[in-house]
């Protein structure tokens, strides 16, 4: 107990002597024992449990803080774990002597860790402290790292694949109501950030213990010459002269709104990023031009993961009015991602099939979307991303009746754009309006065997649109009639529409066939399915089964089913 009382006292005076040496006073953290007696204190009060104690340490230990923070902008140590060490006391002590965490918590971020996030010293310590407090921080302080997930994103995309899995523990915590929307661009543009970060360390200096605002201040005046040079000379922003040939023309200019937008430190909310501004065109160029580094490299196979716990949590947690916002904002995404190609071939998988999921889950959805898929069907032609976006709205559009039979306007209206783009695909028989020449023969062949995809998609999401809404029928047999007369359609389209039509002509095949896949309102069994508990007494069968015997029919009237019998255990 001596030897005890005799350490407490030691680190005590350790705390107090450092306020009356100005030396330590103006820059704590190049005192390495004010963190030894911090941490030591904190084990004393831990252990002896005594409300005395911890009122004791606690006025020493607050003015070390606030001494801290106040040192940040001319220390030259880093002072992320003295901080770290603190904000662990006010976290188990802070109910006994009244002291609210909250504002020392948004210090840390704002003022430390905005400044320290590429230490990975400190980036590790201060994951492991958000793990090792997440059930505290989530219930005590839940706006707290929806607020600074920014933050957060540019200390994973810094230093890499080692934080992976720790971060990930950390990464649902970063989700709230708030940050659910503003959360998903971020986390695409993570090798954007990744490029930002890179320009900023190479034209201004080592991001460790600078803050990356008193950067864009320092680099004012610099940029003011530019301009001037730019009016007297005629020589362009990065330039360099006549003789420059270097990546730094490509540098990214600290004033683009979109580059201040990548590098922000707080949740702002959504903001539209201009991809076709200077800032952006420069990052993208110079990242095609330039040889991958290893933390672009890092955040290229990180980010899907992150979009998986993403969308995984979205679809369990989240209420269905955000989710129902999220998918505009996915549409607009799918054609505007970082130019890796299996990069955007793992982000684009994952967004339509989140969709989907998401229709899935509420096919109310597709109803209340009408004009973004509209929109999104009339883009169709522009590029394969969205062709194949398109393609996978007008399955959803089939497969769930357009919303569900309650949603009849909503459906006439899908119908309309269905036939629109249908027609649209007849009076052409290439992509591109008219522009297939320019191509090769290559280039030709895709294009053809994307429409073919494309229109057999159409073509089945009108036929099955219909029978969910029958008022729509006669209009689906003048579709489907005019491909099935058209002979510079793809062989494999005009025989879907010849099939479709055969099947509408009996419409209990056509309901069995074509109908939902999951129970509609009012009707508890799928279309086209038996229910076997009731097989001892009855037998249900929506298609008629009919034996025609050597006889040859027409290629509509012949069906093949496939019945599996599983016995009970």
């Amino acid at each position: 107990m001596g030897d005890r009382d005799r350490d407490w006292d030691w680190h005590l005076r350790t705390l107090s002597s450092s306020a009356r040496d100005s030396n330590v006073a103006n820059d704590p953290a190049s005192d390495s024992s004010l963190l030894q007696s911090v941490k030591k204190l904190y084990e004393l009060c831990k252990a002896e449990n005594s409300e005395d104690l911890v009122a004791r340490v606690y006025p020493q230990i607050n003015k070390l803080f606030q001494r801290s923070v106040a040192s940040l902008s001319q220390s030259r140590t880093s002072i992320g774990l003295l901080l770290l060490a603190i904000l662990q006391f006010y976290l188990d002590f802070g109910e006994i002597v009244l002291h609210d965490a909250d504002p020392s918590l948004r210090t840390f971020f704002l003022s430390c860790l905005s400044r320290e996030f590429a230490d990975p010293v400190v980036a590790e310590a201060t994951i492991d402290f958000l793990n090792a407090n997440k059930k505290k921080l989530l219930t005590s302080f839940p706006t707290l790292l929806p607020q600074f997930f920014p933050l957060m994103l540019k200390l994973i995309a810094w230093n890499g694949e080692k934080l992976e899995k720790s971060f990930m523990k950390v990464f649902p915590g970063l989700m709230s109501p708030g940050s659910f929307l503003p959360l998903f661009p971020s986390l695409v543009d993570l090798p954007i950030l990744v490029v930002a970060l890179e320009k900023v360390e190479k034209s201004a200096g080592s991001l460790v213990g600078n803050s990356i605002a008193s950067m864009q201040k320092s680099t004012a005046p610099e940029m003011l010459l530019a301009l001037m040079d730019e009016a007297y000379t005629g020589s362009t922003i990065g330039d360099g002269g006549g003789d420059s040939e270097s990546e730094d023309s490509s540098t990214i200019d600290v004033a683009d709104p979109l580059f201040l937008d990548l590098l922000k430190d707080e949740n702002d909310g959504i903001t539209e990023r201009h991809w076709t501004s200077p800032g952006m065109a420069a990052a993208l160029q110079a990242a095609i031009n330039t040889p991958q580094s290893d933390r672009l490299k890092h955040i290229l196979r990180m980010a899907p993961r992150f979009l998986d716990v993403y969308f995984s949590i979205a679809l369990r947690d989240v209420n269905n009015s955000l989710v129902c916002a999220l998918i505009p904002l996915l549409m607009s995404r799918n054609a505007t991602i970082f130019p890796d190609k299996i990069y955007s071939y793992e982000v684009r998988k994952r967004i339509l099939e989140f969709m989907l999921a998401a229709f899935q889950r509420s096919p109310d959805f597709i109803a209340l979307l009408k004009k973004p898929i509209m929109d999104r069907l009339g883009e169709a032609y522009d590029s394969p991303e969205k062709t194949e976006l398109a393609l996978q709205l007008c399955w959803a559009i089939g497969e769930h009746g357009g919303g569900g039979g309650s949603h009849k306007d909503e459906a006439r209206e899908l119908f309309e754009g269905l036939e629109l783009l249908l027609y649209e695909n007849l009076a052409s028989s290439r992509l591109g309006l008219g522009q297939e020449s320019v191509f090769s023969s290559d280039s030709q062949t895709s294009r053809k065997s994307s429409q073919s995809r494309l229109l057999c998609f159409v073509v089945t999401a009108i036929a099955k649109l219909a029978t969910n809404h029958r008022e729509l029928l006669p209009r689906a047999r003048v579709s489907l009639g005019k491909v099935a007369r058209s002979r510079i359609s793809d062989v494999r389209v005009w025989r879907r529409a010849c099939d479709y039509l055969g099947l509408m002509t009996e419409p209990a095949i056509s309901l069995s066939v074509l109908g939902p896949s999951r129970p509609s309102r009012g009707q508890m069994q799928n279309p086209g399915t038996v229910k076997w508990s009731d097989g001892a007494t009855k037998m249900i069968a929506h298609v008629p089964f009919i034996l025609l015997a050597n006889k040859k029919v027409h290629p509509s009237m012949i069906f093949c089913f496939q019945i599996f019998f599983q016995e009970d255990e």
